[in-house]
């Protein structure tokens, strides 16, 4: 039986049409649940993956295509930057009618250009590079929140491999990179505790560079390092010679970057907060077609939910979450970090303490993410504390109200989660989610109400009984 996003079952509860905090048409009240959510969550493409086959489809030496493409505002924005430059990444039919492949006719980059980053990250640090091998300037800029996040090692770097860079001495946007058509390249120095994007953005165009680039990292600890070895694996699909077997060194060799016909996997990070439903309502959710070999971080979400009192189950057909008893846990995500906001919300309504470190550089993301939860926690009746790396999460019965997203995506989709429990929660621009998943109100509204009319059946008795923790007294 198919639910529609506005269904009227009683599983499944709708805020009143103009819910307490509720002060701006972008705002949206997020679904309750009284049962168990059983379902499963078909996602689109990985933004990760996405962009970086994008960059290398551009630098190749023929035609291109990338199948089962993300498509949302990161990736459109990667693809029009590219477009800008003088690449041609034009739409093609593929199996899904849905979603239809990329097709990236490769050309000699060209400025004079202005690329437009919007708020990310992938675009505003993997393009300087490629930028470089232009032919005239290319100035970047983007969302007003884009000028703080940091570049300047990046910028630098290039410097240091013969590029010319104008930022001001800012190291943020807006800069201009005045290609020349090559890029002399040969061994640099990064500082990337930043941001392990500064590391891929140098590798990506590398083999591009005269002499190929060695990219060393100094610094503290490295973050995300899966998605550095993305970087590389993506570079060994295009035919690109890449040696990592030296710690925090990456080596590539001046080569021709081969064309790719290649299928984006789903993105895993996305799917922490579908997976997350199974934990805060004790229900079941399947994703199918989760990759059983992936460079993607988010796989690193089963262990993390097991951890967190879950039955994790992965097999040729997928993943599948069941949401048992609910634990808080003791956990370091440095390598995924992004799980952060949706691992806050569900610890929000665990039964005992969680503490989540190795996370400080998020301060840095789309916004000072552990500065963001802990407030927007702490509105809603949370007992949360920052440390210098991380989160402190004392549980708390929650209460609803307006949930500030600060223009991030993740924060939206941790308040969705909290949603499912606690009546009356309202996501602040719920469109800041199109940034890596598009259509997010008809997706999660359509995953939630079909997965309560499948489980009302079987409700798990207990979870929803009483006072249950994150509602209402």
């Amino acid at each position: 039986m198919t639910a529609s996003a506005d269904s009227d079952h009683p599983a499944f509860l709708t805020p009143a049409s103009s819910p307490p905090g509720a002060t701006h048409p972008a705002d949206w009240p997020a679904p309750t649940v009284t049962t168990s959510v059983d379902a499963t969550a078909v996602l689109p493409g990985s933004k990760s993956i996405t962009n970086r086959f994008l960059v290398l489809a551009a630098l190749a030496n023929d035609t291109s295509r990338i199948r089962r493409p993300l498509r949302s505002r990161d990736t459109l924005l990667m693809a029009q930057a590219l477009r800008d430059l003088g690449v041609d990444v034009r739409d093609h039919e593929g199996d899904d009618a849905d979603c239809p492949d990329w097709i990236i006719e490769p050309a000699p980059l060209r400025g004079p250009a202005h690329l437009d980053v919007g708020l990310a990250g992938t675009v505003m640090r993997f393009l300087p590079p490629a930028a470089a091998l232009a032919d005239g300037p290319v100035t970047f800029d983007g969302d007003p929140q884009a000028r703080t996040r940091p570049v300047g090692p990046v910028l630098q770097a290039l410097r240091d491999l013969g590029a010319e860079v104008d930022d001001g001495g800012r190291g943020a946007m807006p800069f201009t990179v005045r290609g020349t058509g090559s890029v002399r390249g040969g061994t640099v120095t990064v500082d990337a505790s930043g941001s392990s994007q500064f590391v891929s953005a140098l590798l990506l165009s590398g083999a591009r560079f005269d002499h190929g680039v060695t990219v060393h990292h100094v610094g503290s600890t490295l973050p995300s390092v899966p998605h550095i070895q993305m970087t590389v694996e993506a570079l060994r699909d295009a035919g690109v010679m890449v040696d990592d077997s030296e710690p925090e060194t990456w080596r590539v060799d001046p080569c021709e970057i081969n064309a790719l016909d290649v299928t984006v996997e789903p993105d895993l990070s996305n799917a922490a907060m579908f997976l997350a439903a199974a934990l805060v309502t004790g229900g079941r959710v399947h994703v199918p077609g989760w990759p059983r070999f992936t460079t993607q971080a988010g796989d690193h979400v089963r262990l993390v939910f097991e951890q967190m009192g879950a039955d994790v189950e992965l097999d040729r057909d997928g993943l599948t979450v069941t949401g048992r008893a609910l634990h808080g846990i003791d956990v370091d995500l440095h390598d995924a970090s992004e799980l952060t906001p949706v691992v806050a919300a569900v610890a929000a309504l665990a039964d005992s303490p969680t503490r989540i470190r190795g996370v400080g550089h998020i301060r840095h993301h789309e916004t000072d993410r552990i500065a963001a939860l802990a407030t927007e926690l702490g509105r809603l009746g949370g007992d949360v504390a920052q440390t210098d790396d991380g989160l402190v999460i004392h549980p708390r019965p929650l209460h609803g109200g307006l949930f500030r997203t600060y223009a991030d995506h993740r924060m939206a989709m941790a308040a969705a989660v909290l949603g499912l429990r606690v009546p009356d929660i309202v996501i602040e621009d719920v469109a800041t989610t199109t940034k890596t998943l598009p259509d997010f109100v008809r997706r999660w509204s359509t995953f939630v109400a079909e997965g309560t009319q499948v489980a009302s059946a079987t409700e798990r008795a207990g979870f929803f009984s009483g006072a249950s923790r994150g509602r209402r007294p």
